[in-house]
């Protein structure tokens, strides 16, 4: 699958996308993504974690410029259904603002018929999610220091963004 902006993707009704300040649920995105004709919803929650290579992280504050990012989670829906037809659900939701360890950051959802096209799909959404939306990520770190972390830094490195 590959990501491209040629032209202006329009969401489907069905789905669901979300850029938000408030905190994220699982059970209203297992709702959004639930649907007769599955057989699979697999989820995928990104959760901020206490420490990064080793350096103890207290939090995580996400800036997104929005109409590009939801373009992108829109576009990413559309290539999951070129490759797999039968995807009944795509569901992109991703906090901004400061975020306490423990709290979920990004939550993808996709119902299909079959597991083995809901996991492919999702690890497919959030893999490219990560490298191509317009959101960044600020590691707060306990010594009372911070920094931001590149995207282009998750192409180049082997550190999972």
């Amino acid at each position: 699958m590959t990501t491209t902006l040629a032209s202006a993707v329009k969401p489907r009704a069905e789905d669901s996308f979300a850029i938000s300040f408030a905190p994220l649920s699982l059970e209203e995105i297992y709702a959004k993504s639930d649907d007769p004709a599955n057989g699979a919803v697999v989820i995928m929650s990104g959760v901020v974690r206490n420490q990064t290579d080793g350096k103890p992280v207290i939090a995580l504050e996400y800036q997104a410029y929005e109409p590009m990012a939801l373009r992108i989670f829109y576009q990413i829906a559309a290539d999951i259904r070129l490759s797999t037809s039968d995807v009944n659900r795509v569901v992109i939701h991703h906090r901004t603002g400061r975020l306490q360890v423990g709290e979920i950051s990004v939550l993808v959802a996709v119902g299909c018929p079959h597991r083995s096209e809901a996991f492919e799909a999702c690890q497919y959404a959030i893999d490219t999610l990560k490298h191509n939306a317009p959101i960044w990520k600020k590691e707060h770190w306990q010594d009372g220091s911070s920094s931001w972390v590149s995207i282009g830094a998750c192409e180049t490195s082997t550190q999972n963004c």
